[in-house]
């Protein structure tokens, strides 16, 4: 079987037809230069894109086209310095102002030809615009800083606010503690050290989310590590040494969330700091664990101490003001409260859907 072979470029006069038609077909401006950089030929974008004429560029120097618009010190230097020692170059960036389009960024790529039976050498020199891609860049970085700057503006106003904060719940304390001392009735000084007691309990919330630099998204355990420590600095004395520990996986919840169950922790801590160890016990602990599988979570406290009074009652409304804000808290997050109390204590457990817990809250 014979097979029919494609004619071959019948003269040189075909050659350069051809190669000047692939050259025009190129979409971005393309340049063939000869070795002393004078143009032997351009593609139809080149002419279009700089708008130039033909006549005034094929066989002229590169560096005088168009009145000196080539004469771009970049281009000079890839051309005379880079090209000569190196075979091609690509991505070469020449940001320049011509007198016609204005200012652009062009990214050069250029190849040197050698031929087998020549001496002479042949410069391919490929344009590509990227004025428009580094605009957009650049507006993007603009963007960029100044979200960057909004969000540390953000971050300035929400520690200002974090600071206020703290000195108004403080100041609200003092006042509180002052009044109780001051009044000579033993039921309004309970009531008055018991809201105090809550002014702490969401002062020490209130810390701990500062100290974990949380305004959308907090690490749990250590927010929850940094509050068992606020709350025994603050609400154990020296004489009655409890023990406040915190274990929790790890994971990020949101602020609001950790509001509710900051808050829900300190009142479960200020329950078992009340009534769990009516006499010293020398190992005295209490014990907080929050433990995640999915979207599921068991928030829980424990203490070693008597566990829940006979005389508890589970109506609602023979409850305590701590036991009304947890069952409301517990409700905000979808959750549920199990108590378990026995002899080795009482554990109050907070609950979201159906949870196995996996750690063991006291040692």
């Amino acid at each position: 079987m014979t097979v029919a072979l494609i004619d071959p470029i019948r003269s040189l006069e075909d050659a350069q037809i051809l190669a000047q038609a692939i050259v025009n077909t190129i979409p971005e401006p393309f340049l063939v230069l000869d070795e002393g950089f004078r143009v032997l030929s351009a593609s139809r974008s080149f002419y279009d894109i700089f708008q130039v004429d033909p006549v005034d560029t094929q066989g002229r120097l590169l560096f005088a086209l168009g009145d000196g618009q080539w004469n771009i010190p970049a281009l000079r230097h890839l051309l005379e310095t880079i090209i000569p020692d190196q075979a091609e170059m690509d991505n070469f960036e020449v940001e320049h102002d011509f007198p016609t389009i204005g200012p652009r960024i062009m990214l050069l790529n250029a190849r040197k030809v050698l031929y087998d039976d020549s001496p002479a050498i042949t410069i391919l020199l490929a344009f590509r615009d990227i004025t428009a891609r580094r605009a957009i860049e650049r507006n993007q970085a603009a963007l960029l800083a100044q979200a960057e700057e909004l969000l540390r503006q953000k971050q300035i106003l929400f520690q200002e606010m974090q600071h206020r904060v703290a000195n108004s719940l403080q100041i609200i304390a003092s006042i509180l503690l002052l009044k109780a001392r001051a009044v000579s009735s033993e039921e309004t000084r309970f009531h008055l050290n018991d809201a105090h007691q809550r002014v702490m309990s969401v002062a020490a919330v209130q810390q701990s989310l500062h100290a974990a630099d949380g305004i959308d998204q907090i690490e749990v355990a250590v927010y929850l590590e940094k509050l068992s420590a606020g709350l025994s600095s603050s609400m154990v004395g020296e004489s009655r040494p409890i023990a406040i520990r915190a274990m929790s996986d790890s994971g990020m919840i949101e602020s609001s969330v950790a509001v509710s169950l900051g808050l829900i922790v300190t009142e479960l801590v200020i329950n078992a700091i009340k009534y769990a160890f009516p006499e010293d016990k020398a190992d005295a602990a209490i014990r907080i664990s929050y433990e995640i599988d999915g979207t599921d979570w068991r928030l829980a406290v424990s203490d070693n101490g008597v566990g829940l009074p006979e005389t508890f009652s589970s109506v609602p409304g023979d409850r305590g003001l701590g036991t009304s804000i947890i069952n409301a808290l517990t409700k905000q997050l979808n959750a549920r409260v199990e108590r378990i109390s026995d002899a080795g204590g009482l554990t109050i457990s907070i609950t979201r859907a159906t949870f196995t817990p996996r750690l063991k809250a006291v040692a």
